[in-house]
């Protein structure tokens, strides 16, 4: 009988869990038996989990589980470097020689564990199963677009919070616009066409920003890309991979441009195919904009777990995608967990 352990996330503001109480009832009729962490931070209560007969476990105890047991969460794992004996269900950034991904994965040889990366959980033409994509895509465009405010107002943004809704957080952005006037950026959306994009989009469009909105078609060429330095806002909204061209290279601190925020939504600035050359590093909750140059100003927020903004809605879309995977998690073997586990196999050999 399969055993999911949903452990607590240990990062600061990461409320999301990837399974609901509703879909662990589903779980459990289907034969699973279901461990779910206490969390001092998680969006959905415990009490809804225990009331559909889930095992509750004392925070962060998954390390102690027996080694049969599969452990799912979504963001990184305490980084003690201690071998990981399970597998281990997971965004574990490491596929693109991250430097951070490599360690982990040498934690996983030394444990015997395995990781199934949810990042690469795929159908047969390649398309992710499961993805925060959308939710990303909103609250990035919404962060960008507080880090053009704060430019209007002299300043660089400051620390930016949860919301209980999506309506919460546009009737908060929609006070601060209407403080300003009726001055509206720009935006520039690569990626329009995708899940982040679309999200990306619809934010956008629900404040008034105009937006042009490219996709594979329009980025073919290779660049150079000067467009994007003719909008207020750019938002990077595809994943990098080996042949991504570069949308804003480094010398984009220096050149004429109308361009002063750059929201990179798929945040993997590590990867050596990242197409924004102007930063090298996230940036987090409490500062989330990285000025990286002054005159005219320039600034980067990069936030890796952005959907974690709206947790409730995020992790609902999340786990109403990926249930029917999990059901078949041990009968799916030649499938999206197996290509998954290939991916694990040929990172580590």
């Amino acid at each position: 009988m399969p055993h999911l352990w949903v452990r607590s996330e240990q990062r600061a503001n990461e409320e999301r869990v990837g399974l609901t109480p509703q879909g662990a009832a589903k779980l459990r009729a289907a034969g699973f038996d279901v461990t779910v962490e206490q969390s001092t931070q998680r969006s959905l209560p415990i009490a809804d989990y225990a009331a559909q007969g889930c095992t509750i476990a004392t925070e962060f105890s998954w390390i102690d589980a027996p080694d049969d047991e599969i452990i799912f969460g979504l963001k990184e794992l305490p980084d003690d470097g201690t071998p990981l004996r399970h597998r281990h269900i997971m965004f574990g950034h490491a596929y693109k020689g991250q430097p951070a991904g490599q360690d982990l994965l040498q934690r996983f040889k030394a444990g015997g564990g395995t990781l199934l990366d949810l990042e690469y959980l795929t159908d047969a033409d390649g398309r992710r199963v499961a993805a925060f994509g959308y939710w990303a895509g909103y609250a990035g465009a919404a962060v960008s677009l507080m880090c053009w405010l704060a430019q209007q107002n002299g300043n660089v943004a400051g620390p930016v919070t949860t919301y209980k809704s999506a309506n919460h957080l546009l009737m908060a952005l929609q006070q601060d616009l209407m403080a300003l006037g009726t001055e509206r950026p720009t935006a520039l959306i690569i990626g329009a066409l995708g899940r982040v994009g679309s999200g990306a989009a619809d934010l956008c469009a629900a404040m008034g920003v105009a937006t042009t909105r490219w996709d594979m078609a329009e980025t073919a060429s290779g660049g150079p890309f000067p467009e994007v330095l003719a909008h207020d806002i750019f938002l990077n909204c595809i994943l990098a991979r080996p042949g991504t061209p570069v949308f804003v290279p480094a010398s984009a601190k220096v050149a004429v441009r109308k361009l002063s925020v750059i929201g990179d939504i798929a945040c993997d600035p590590d990867s050596d195919f990242s197409p924004i050359k102007v930063y090298d590093r996230t940036t987090t909750w409490d500062a989330p904009a990285l000025r990286v140059h002054d005159q005219p100003p320039l600034d980067v927020t990069a936030i890796d777990n952005l959907p974690s903004m709206l947790p409730a809605e995020s992790s609902e879309d999340f786990a109403e995608q990926l249930l029917p995977h999990l059901l078949a998690l041990e009968t799916d073997a030649d499938g999206v967990w197996g290509r998954a586990r290939d991916w694990f196999t040929r990172a580590t050999t």
